[in-house]
């Protein structure tokens, strides 16, 4: 239904997308994630008619959003992350001014405006102003005006933002409603909700795409790895060259501090998860380094997203934590680093 061909955006000498592809299926919930600055909400702009292109093509139902503007986003409902609402409107009045845009039939208007109401249970603020709302609700009422008109293709940037857990889950419940009548592109930085309600997601990372694929796929790319969690207290620096040097152990992908000495640590494994951790408890106590938690879990999307966006960096995240670390504290850490064999 929908085709994204060699997407490319430039503002001024800064390429924002790197000359990107992908396509959307009929009824699809496709995620598509990134960290902050990867280009996630360019491409959506994009995608929606909204921002142009530098070049590249957007297919939105058979018509090039380019070429045939108002045909190809007659089929788009778009909530970008911040709602497009007007503070000095009443609910219903902002809802049917949408109605007008879109061009959704007089005869239809007051029905179609009372099902996106319902839908998003706004229908008890629809003669307040928008501007009184709490910003969840505000959110509610964009996700209503992108439901107007019963689009085959939403775009939904950050949906959930500004929501209650209640909120939440009903907006999750009805995104993955939408997916019987609507092809949904959905970002978010929250990988619980992407898990959730996501068929493929796509993985970007400085304009460029790292990964196309099911969830499951990509869980199944870190062959399987264990993840080690581990929460210490003591040196940190004794505690990482301890970690990196068992055999075992693929990387350090992650440290937290957590203060007073105590840092937890995210491990991704290659060998045997038992084996592993009872050498690094082994040498941690060795070290009078006292650990207050140890587990393993099996990789999930959040780790998945983690190696992807780090793999080939000019640094490993790790370097990057480590050069961090030092210019904080250069008096105080030493670390002994293995070298990089790639």
């Amino acid at each position: 239904m929908i085709t994204i061909e060699n997407l490319t955006k430039f503002y001024g000498s800064n390429r924002a997308v790197n000359n990107i592809s992908f396509t959307i299926n009929d009824n699809e919930i496709l995620g598509f994630l990134g960290p902050n600055g990867a280009g996630k909400s360019t491409t959506m702009n994009m995608i929606a008619g909204y921002l142009p292109m530098t070049s590249g093509t957007v297919n939105i139902c058979g018509s090039d959003i380019s070429k045939e503007p108002v045909k190809a986003k007659k089929n788009i409902g778009y909530l970008p992350e911040i709602p497009p609402v007007y503070p000095d409107m009443r609910v219903k009045e902002y809802l049917s001014f949408c109605a007008g845009l879109k061009r959704i039939p007089a005869a239809q208007k007051s029905s179609e405006i009372k099902r996106v109401m319902n839908l998003l249970k706004i229908e008890d603020v629809k003669h307040k102003l928008i501007k009184n709302l709490s910003k969840g609700y505000k959110q509610r009422v964009g996700f209503a005006q992108a439901l107007l008109g019963n689009p085959k293709f939403l775009i939904l940037d950050e949906p959930t933002v500004g929501l209650d857990p209640n909120q939440v889950v009903e907006v999750r419940q009805i995104i993955t409603d939408l997916k019987k009548e609507h092809s949904v592109i959905f970002s978010s930085h929250i990988l619980s909700e992407v898990s959730a309600v996501c068929d493929r997601v796509v993985i970007i990372n400085k304009g460029d795409i790292k990964a196309i694929d099911t969830i499951a796929n990509l869980e199944k790319s870190l062959g399987g790895n264990l993840i080690l969690h581990i929460k210490i207290n003591g040196s940190r620096a004794t505690a990482s060259n301890i970690i990196e040097l068992t055999k075992g152990v693929k990387e350090i992908s992650k440290i937290d501090s957590e203060g007073n000495d105590f840092f937890s640590f995210t491990v991704q494994l290659d060998g045997d998860g038992d084996d592993v951790k009872n050498s690094i408890m082994m040498e941690l106590i060795k070290n009078n380094i006292k650990i207050s938690e140890i587990y393993t879990e099996k990789p999930d999307l959040e780790a998945v997203f983690v190696e992807l966006i780090n793999r080939n960096s000019s640094k490993s995240g790790m370097q990057e934590l480590y050069d961090e670390i030092k210019s904080e504290n250069p008096e105080k850490i030493s670390l002994d680093k293995k070298e990089d064999d790639e």
